[in-house]
């Protein structure tokens, strides 16, 4: 099978443990990619969970603004008042 370069630019010191850790599982870096690459092609979906925790979410100065500019239109009077319509079973 012929094999290709890749090349990806990483903060050094996350390169530095990433290689430390590669080693104590005995590894090299290479083959850490080349594993992560075949699962991903395997399954079709990234192997774990990429997520934004929710205090960095609201504290992000796009999704921050729009929370307190709703706020300020509910006590400016200028909000809709819905009612909670409970989904249930109805056995």
């Amino acid at each position: 099978m012929a094999q290709t370069t890749m090349s990806i630019r990483i903060d050094d010191e996350l390169k530095r443990q990433f290689d430390t850790l590669c080693g104590e599982f005995g590894m090299n870096v290479s083959t850490a990619f080349t594993i992560f690459a075949k699962t991903v092609v395997r399954q079709k979906e990234i192997p774990f969970r990429i997520s934004v925790a929710d205090d960095l979410f609201f504290t992000h100065p796009v999704n921050r603004k729009r929370v307190l500019d709703a706020i300020a239109n509910l006590e400016a009077g200028r909000g809709i008042i819905h009612e909670l319509v409970e989904v249930g079973n109805d056995e």
